[in-house]
């Protein structure tokens, strides 16, 4: 299962598993943003190669016109996705405190 919607302080709260079967739901989104967010992963489980896909689509998108995504609260597992894939140096991401 996967949960994605603003938070109340305008952050994208994920929570869940974003693998291939919630992929849809996420693009679909990550289509509506057009501006800087900050995506909050404090409630991410796990994340796919198919939702780095997602991600990286969206920030592409976003920085043709000066904006991106930030991520919060990533736990150890999936900052070591995103290390591993070296994402780490297309986004600017804060570790789980």
């Amino acid at each position: 299962m996967f949960e994605i919607d603003y938070g109340d302080d305008g952050e994208v709260m994920c929570s869940g598993r974003l693998d291939a079967s919630q992929c849809a739901k996420a693009q679909s989104f990550m289509d509506e943003i057009a501006d800087t967010r900050t995506l909050d992963f404090s409630r991410l489980e796990y994340i796919s190669s198919a939702g780095l896909g997602i991600l990286l689509k969206t920030q592409k998108r976003l920085a043709e016109s000066g904006s991106a995504l930030r991520i919060t609260n990533v736990n150890n597992h999936i900052y070591d996705v995103f290390r591993y894939s070296g994402f780490n140096a297309i986004f600017d991401i804060k570790a789980k405190e």
